[in-house]
């Protein structure tokens, strides 16, 4: 069973508006988990409350491997937008609230693995959760993909999907360990690590090789991209249907 440590928090506050509106969309995007929001909680269907915080340190560092719930839910997505280099810090999606994880997914890797489902990626199969429609969710990916010859190489082989483990360096679990991520081709793929840099730095250069157009099929299907982050993980995808979906990319579900 994983362990988890609670960060130092501010609750002070109610909501604001756009707090609200966000912790709404949280309850949207994971409708077999969550209820309602009551206050400063967020209510799930079996009646647990998780306490809508943020880490009251408000440090880059704190914030990524102790965050309060709000704090996963901070900064807006740039779902289909244009590519654009991200500015210093600006990593949304990238602070995760464990125990909202740990508590859909599995809270360990042998819980995990009792909910993936083999996918079929371009002749790989790959090992993705069920859980909240995430397996679903990428064949759909993989059927539209399949539909541009052009993408292919930037999507195969896969550098993997389930793989219970911490990010790299760090005591945050990460998102693989769900069996909710999935990396692409490592050929055509840039990474801020690969290239020597410290997180927090100032001055990270960006890369990217990946088209636009691979990336916004992969929004519209609700998984976010680590190219939009400031610590860049340009081969990195993550089912995160709270931050992006064809709804929020503008088109409409099929």
């Amino acid at each position: 069973m994983a362990s988890l440590v609670l960060a130092p928090v501010a609750m002070a506050q109610p909501l604001t508006a756009e707090e609200q509106t966000r912790v709404t969309r949280l309850i949207q995007a994971y409708p077999d988990f969550l209820a309602r929001l009551d206050g400063k909680e967020l209510v799930w269907k079996d009646g647990t409350r998780m306490p809508l915080t943020h880490n009251a340190t408000r440090s880059y560092s704190a914030r990524l491997d102790q965050p309060g719930l709000l704090d996963q839910l901070e900064l807006p997505y740039p779902a289909c937008q244009s590519l654009n280099t991200p500015s210093f810090t600006f990593d949304p999606g990238r602070t995760r609230y464990e125990p909202l994880f740990f508590k859909m997914y599995g809270a360990s890797a042998r819980e995990v693995r009792s909910h993936l489902e083999p996918v079929n990626w371009f002749g790989q199969t790959v090992q993705v959760t069920g859980v909240n429609g995430a397996a679903a969710s990428l064949r759909a990916v993989a059927n539209e993909v399949a539909q541009h010859p052009e993408l292919l190489r930037y999507v195969h082989p896969s550098a993997g999907t389930f793989l219970w483990r911490k990010v790299a360096g760090t005591p945050r679990q990460s998102v693989h360990s769900f069996g909710a991520a999935i990396d692409l081709n490592t050929a055509y793929s840039d990474y801020w690590l690969w290239r020597g840099f410290k997180e927090g730095q100032p001055g990270i250069r960006y890369r990217n090789r990946l088209p636009l157009a691979l990336v916004q099929i992969f929004e519209r299907h609700g998984w976010i991209w680590g190219g939009r982050w400031y610590h860049y993980d340009t081969m990195h995808f993550e089912y995160r249907p709270e931050l992006t979906s064809a709804a929020t990319c503008g088109v409409s579900a099929p």
